[in-house]
């Protein structure tokens, strides 16, 4: 089961609503993803923070269905 690049950009977009996401499939199987995130919601924030804030709106789907994602954080 994989998923799709849209479904993770709804996700984070649901959770972040101001960020900028952009995903790519590294490997084109749906498994295997990079994604840069870019939100005001992650100023002040360390970068372990940040990207649990992404995994978070991920909803469990991460390790699961979701198997990789290469995850780039950052603020505007």
């Amino acid at each position: 089961m994989a998923m799709a690049a849209h479904e993770i950009e709804g996700m984070i977009r649901a959770a972040l609503p101001d960020a900028l996401v952009e995903i790519t499939d590294l490997a084109g199987d749906g498994n295997h993803y990079a994604a840069r995130v870019v939100s005001e919601k992650f100023r002040g924030l360390s970068r372990v923070k940040q990207h649990k804030a992404v995994y978070d709106a991920l909803d469990g789907n991460m390790g699961g269905v979701l198997h990789a994602l290469q995850l780039t954080t950052a603020t505007p």
